[in-house]
């Protein structure tokens, strides 16, 4: 990757954590190129990592050997079928985090089979603690793939799916997640205050208990059930707590509310691709 060039067509926060996630580890400001229709974007990005930032997407794309679509779905048509011409008869890789985009949408607005990574990342991505699940392509080589991956290796952790309808399901569990957790201790800060604790310390205790926990999860050979286990006791207070949950459903809501999401990135894949 070291001698790659690699255009990032759109400027926004994903694409600015990825920048400066590959300069961290290595990769040279003169390698990456960005766009973006509005100037104020421009200057930021160019000014913060040095690049040099274009209003052409189709100048960035013929410089670049890596492509990375960083723009909302509702455009990804449009972008995708400007710098068709530009990718015609080259080796070059597309990389897309577009969310609900999927490849054959991409390949039909290209009308040309290309080298396609889909990527699926997450909003910790921006302080590099990132969970992003990738699926190519056939046209994809092992080369392009390990591109790729150690892009989104650059800004945290990085897995493969076997079949991009996975997308769905990583969509509902890591794309929305971080959401999850927030509310969860959105709700957690709001109880310890009316339980009297002072909204300062009530948020702290919440946000260390949820680092914590977390910590504890991926250093741990033990799964979430025996973790939980572990701090349960008997006829304790967290047994009452989690008895309470428990008898609340909490389970088949957490199903329900991500099944809800993976429907909806479903109908989303489906409305982009028109």
């Amino acid at each position: 990757m070291q001698n790659l060039t690699i255009a990032f067509i759109g400027s926004g926060n994903m694409s600015r954590s990825l920048i400066g996630g590959l300069i961290a580890n290595g990769v040279k400001p003169e390698q990456l190129f960005a766009t973006d229709p509005d100037n104020e974007q421009r200057e930021a990005i160019s000014k913060q990592f040095n690049i040099t930032a274009l209003t052409s997407n189709n100048e960035a794309v013929a410089k670049a050997d890596v492509i990375l679509l960083a723009v909302k779905p509702q455009v990804m048509h449009s972008v995708v079928s400007g710098i068709a011409n530009s990718i015609k008869g080259t080796s070059k890789l597309i990389i897309s985090i577009a969310a609900g985009v999927t490849l054959n949408s991409i390949i039909e607005w290209l009308d040309e089979p290309a080298a396609i990574v889909r990527v699926m990342p997450n909003t910790p991505a921006l302080i590099q603690a990132g969970a992003a699940a990738l699926y190519a392509n056939e046209h994809t080589s092992e080369e392009q793939k390990n591109t790729a991956e150690a892009m989104m290796r650059s800004v945290g952790t990085a897995i493969w799916l076997d079949n991009e309808g996975q997308m769905d399901a990583v969509t509902a569990l890591s794309g929305s997640g971080p959401a999850y957790f927030f509310y969860f201790m959105e709700a957690m800060e709001k109880a310890a205050i009316e339980m009297g604790l002072s909204e300062e310390n009530a948020r702290l205790l919440t946000i260390e208990t949820a680092v914590g926990a977390s910590k504890m999860a991926l250093l741990s050979s033990s799964d979430p059930a025996e973790l939980r286990q572990q701090v349960t006791s008997p006829g304790g207070t967290t047994e009452q707590a989690l008895n309470t949950f428990m008898e609340g459903k909490m389970e088949e809501l957490v199903q329900k509310a991500m099944e809800a999401a993976k429907q909806r990135s479903i109908e989303l894949s489906q409305s982009f691709g028109k």
